[in-house]
């Protein structure tokens, strides 16, 4: 089988930012960490020394009416940041709306004590967790797969 290159997904918020990543055979979406905003291009720029990422999934915002919401200004500027530092990484950008409900839902299914669960970080962890997963599970991806 084919050793390919990871994909990561960001969860991008003014404070912090969830990200995880795929498995080197992009089957497999898992929560890899949550950076403070200010520190994000950083961090990527160190992981990026160990290991290969081809496209950085970016959730997009929006209100149920479809328009964007009110954070789509500061998202926008990030994935115009990410297009600038990372040139050769490709940007997609994935539906957000109720990933950080859904995120909640989960830790709250999954045993996590109380205070546990009121740990922000984590709620966006699993928020950039799920986004990457509905971007392997969408047609975009199958598409540039030839499925």
């Amino acid at each position: 089988m084919k050793i390919m290159s990871r994909i990561m997904a960001f969860d991008y918020g003014s404070k912090r930012v969830g990200i995880a990543v795929t498995d080197p055979l992009q089957m497999i979406a898992h929560g890899l960490t949550t950076v403070k905003s200010a520190e994000v291009i950083s961090f990527v720029t160190s992981y990026l020394k160990t290991e290969k990422v081809e496209a950085f999934v970016v959730g997009e915002p929006k209100q149920n009416d479809n328009s964007p919401s009110s954070a789509a200004g500061v998202i926008n500027a990030f994935v115009k940041l990410l297009q600038k530092k990372f040139p050769e990484i490709s940007i997609n950008r994935v539906d957000e709306r109720f990933t950080s409900r859904l995120a909640s839902l989960a830790i709250l299914s999954s045993g996590i004590k109380k205070m546990e669960r009121r740990n922000k970080a984590l709620v966006d962890e699993v928020s950039a967790t799920i986004i990457l997963q509905s971007y392997l599970e969408s047609d975009q991806y199958r598409k540039k797969l030839n499925l």
